[in-house]
């Protein structure tokens, strides 16, 4: 069988990092495309990795036959465009988290991955992760019991992201610590649940310690250098309460607080265990055993879970497999990071029918 031509459309940090040395381990897929509007990203990839062509308009590659995939690593404001463009192109798609900026341009994206019938996966790579699989697991097994709530926290000392340029735009990123960390807790705990609908959500997002950039302080930045004559119209804190058809969720997010060390877990609460993840690493487990109380650390192996979604995402289009990245669990976190977004603006719990 011939390889999967794919393209790669934005040569950014979390293409070099994640999905193109993972198309390039996988010996089913042939990168035939490096395409950023940075002539200088897209050759410096071709002279990296020593295999495509370098593309600046996207456009050039809806028109190549040879094309089936398309990983989709641009900032969040074209997200919706290249994706359904490439849909419609006939083109299978892996779109970079968040989905799309805002809920109303995730579900234009399902709606055409629904009309045309192509794979379009959205990057919530947690639900590759080795021990969010096993947590899982554990709850689909009722080791847990009921799970009756669970706490998010993704909370940093000082880690705004490039302060002043486009994370911190929300023309262009949508939002700002919710929609760029939060998504991946939000999201890791919608899987590991069964991804319940929202009932209700009540949130409040603040923009706080980096409301004035010449100001912030800090003493390393991803994405820098700051950009001191641009803009931070987005939250560095947000704060909400979900219920859902499942559990209620506490959620605390900031890039940037002013407290002593990262507080960055999750924790799912059950009337038989809990189990503390922290994000990106192990867990353990909380329980009664004998009238004692027990904490367990299980030992394993972990997964590179970016390789895992590459690869799920090569198979899928030749084996029409379903995987849990697909739009239509996808956009029920966007639907719900929405509404804390309206919730705050509008001072007013949003319910949903």
């Amino acid at each position: 069988m011939s390889k999967i031509k794919v393209a790669v459309i934005g040569c950014g940090t979390i293409a070099n990092s994640a999905h193109i040395p993972a198309y390039m381990a996988n010996q089913e897929a042939e990168i035939k495309y490096f395409c950023d509007i940075i002539p200088e990203r897209a050759q410096r990839a071709v002279e990296q990795y020593g295999c495509g062509t370098a593309v600046v308009d996207y456009h050039e590659i809806l028109r190549d036959p040879e094309i089936e995939a398309v990983s989709v690593c641009t900032p969040n404001n074209v997200h919706m465009q290249i994706a359904t463009d490439f849909l419609r192109a006939g083109k299978h798609v892996l779109s970079e988290k968040p989905a799309a900026r805002t809920y109303e341009e995730a579900l234009e994206m399902q709606r055409v991955q629904h009309e045309t019938g192509k794979v379009l996966n959205i990057g919530v790579v947690n639900r590759f992760n080795t021990s969010v699989n096993l947590i899982k697991g554990m709850i689909d097994a009722g080791e847990l019991g009921e799970i009756y709530h669970v706490v998010i926290s993704f909370r940093e000392h000082r880690s705004i992201p490039g302060i002043g340029g486009a994370f911190t735009t929300k023309a262009i990123a949508g939002g700002g610590v919710l929609i760029d960390w939060g998504v991946h807790y939000l999201d890791l705990v919608m899987y590991c649940l069964g991804d319940p609908q929202p009932k209700t959500v009540s949130g409040q997002a603040y923009c706080k310690l980096g409301k004035s950039i010449s100001d912030y302080t800090f003493t390393k930045m991803w994405a820098g250098p700051p950009v001191l004559d641009g803009t931070c119209d987005v939250e560095d804190f947000v704060s909400a309460f979900i219920r859902t058809e499942g559990p209620t969720f506490s959620l605390n997010g900031a890039w940037a607080q002013n407290i002593d060390e990262r507080e960055t877990y999750i924790d799912f609460l059950g009337d038989k265990a809990g189990i503390r993840l922290i994000y990106g690493k192990d867990f353990k487990i909380y329980r009664v055993e004998h009238g004692t109380l027990c904490t367990v650390i299980p030992k394993y192996n972990m997964e590179p879970m970016f390789q895992k979604e590459i690869d799920s995402f090569l198979r899928c289009i030749r084996t029409g497999e379903r995987l849990p990245s697909h739009i239509d669990n996808a956009v029920i976190t966007s639907k719900i990071m929405q509404a804390v977004y309206d919730s705050s603006e509008q001072g007013r719990e949003i319910a949903f029918a």
